[in-house]
């Protein structure tokens, strides 16, 4: 199995950048990661490192069980943080988005508002649901979903790693087999608040390879920020051979 991959984040308006993103993967899969560290917090950064090193260090196929298996490693990373938490006597979090890839199989995975999108066969296949306030506003129908990246409660999470009880993650898997022409977009809020989901799709077909993909995603975004937008992380996925 090959893959196309690129990885961008970047400070955007703010001071310094809160998201990491990694990424480990061969023939056989691979891990796919982004993390963003919550600004309300302390030490956001070294939460969403933490949470990066975990995964993507920890990964090594996904086994029989490859839900649990995914759990296990995101209650890695949440101890991780909790121990960092105990080391500095402060508190730091992140989210986590997580594709998870092993003989041909995919899984999206995601704990806060990072997202992870799927592309197949010319549309959004699946992607993961927010743990926030402004998404549960969504899904009761009080907002459209195009309306969640300007309510007032979309920065309010309902999860997070980092917390003693409220971090597990929603893990869905890919039906059948990935095959060439799929593709994967993880990202933080600072990327999918100024990138419609159509927009998404539309960049995608206009792009020879994952970076341009990306590219054609951020000049939209530069078009629309004001000069003080949240950090910017995105991670662009493509299969190119099964």
């Amino acid at each position: 199995m090959t893959f196309d991959v690129f990885e961008y984040s970047n400070k955007g308006g703010r001071d310094y950048n809160e998201d990491s993103i990694g990424s480990r993967y061969d023939e056989n899969g691979g891990i796919f990661v982004v993390a963003d560290g919550l600004g309300g917090h302390s030490l956001g950064e070294v939460a969403s490192e933490c949470v990066v090193s975990t995964l993507v260090d920890g990964f090594a196929g996904l086994g029989d069980d490859p839900v649990a298996q995914i759990r296990l490693l995101i209650k890695a990373a949440n101890d991780n943080v909790l121990a960092l938490q105990a080391q500095r006597n402060t508190v730091m979090k992140s989210t986590a988005a997580v594709l998870a890839i092993s003989g041909g199989k995919a899984f999206i995975a995601n704990t806060g508002d990072s997202r992870v999108y799927y592309f197949h066969e010319g549309r959004i296949a699946a992607y993961t649901e927010d743990h926030s306030v402004a998404y549960k506003k969504y899904k009761s129908g009080e907002i459209t979903r195009e309306e969640i990246c300007d309510d007032d409660d979309q920065s309010r999470l309902l999860r997070s790693l980092g917390s003693p009880d409220r971090f597990e993650p929603d893990i869905t898997a890919i039906p059948g087999n990935i095959c060439a022409g799929d593709a994967f977009l993880l990202c933080s809020d600072g990327a999918w608040e100024y990138v419609r989901d159509d927009e998404m799709l539309i960049d995608m077909f206009k792009a020879a390879d994952s970076q341009q993909w990306a590219e054609l995603m951020l000049l939209r975004l530069m078009e629309r920020i004001d000069g003080q937008n949240d950090n910017v992380s995105i991670m662009t996925v493509r299969v190119l051979q099964e």
